[in-house]
């Protein structure tokens, strides 16, 4: 078996020895889920269950636990935490220590562990970035397509059925736009309006 595929089987080993345990957040977004172990975050998912909420001055934004195991990790807390800021207060969560994260996708020292680990710590709210300029960010100018591909690995906009689709939030791939200015789609379609939401969301919230 070669050397890849040997590394390959033992992080699909250690990832299969998690204990996981998933807490549910009714968000502006609708409902959301948390997914992780003692050693950090798996996924964050986002039910696609209602359309997300209509912006009010009268109404602040909310986000509220409404499931949750007798006991958590305090990475899972963490990450309910950091969640709960971004949405109600999100002046406040840039300074906020984020959870672990505990999937292959967001380890090692391959292209894609990078491209979002530089995504996650350079793009900061409000901001947004395009493939290009987050290729050069990642020290390889020319891998445009491959930033492209590191977006579609990235474990919180991998396509399941159609009903459940995973959404970055703390990876923030929304804020990955085109050259153009555009915003471009997201999850081949099914979420560019949950990316138009987070991005309005980041621009009014950064303003105020």
């Amino acid at each position: 078996m070669k050397k890849a595929s040997v590394g390959s089987e033992m992080k699909k080993q250690r990832e299969s020895r998690c204990t996981q345990k998933t807490i549910s957040l009714l968000s502006p977004l609708g409902t959301i889920q948390v997914s992780g172990c003692e050693n950090g975050v798996h996924t964050i998912q986002i039910l696609m269950d209602v359309a997300p909420a209509e912006r009010s001055s009268e109404a602040p934004l909310s986000c509220v636990v409404t499931d949750s195991p007798a006991e958590t990790s305090p990475e899972m807390q963490r990450c309910v935490e950091w969640l709960q800021a971004y949405f109600t207060e999100p002046q406040t969560a840039g300074s906020l220590p984020l959870p672990a994260f505990h999937h292959p996708a967001l380890q090692g020292d391959a292209f894609t562990s990078r491209v979002l680990q530089v995504l996650l710590r350079d793009v900061k709210f409000g901001e947004t970035v395009s493939y290009k300029r987050l290729a050069e960010m990642a020290g390889n100018p020319r891998a445009v397509r491959a930033v492209g591909g590191a977006m579609r690995r990235n474990p919180s906009v991998t396509l399941l059925p159609a009903r459940l689709c995973q959404v970055p939030l703390l990876i923030p791939c929304h804020r990955v736009i085109s050259s153009s200015g555009q915003s471009g789609p997201y999850m081949s379609g099914r979420g560019d309006h949950l990316k138009q939401w987070l991005l309005t969301h980041e621009r009014q919230r950064g303003e105020g």
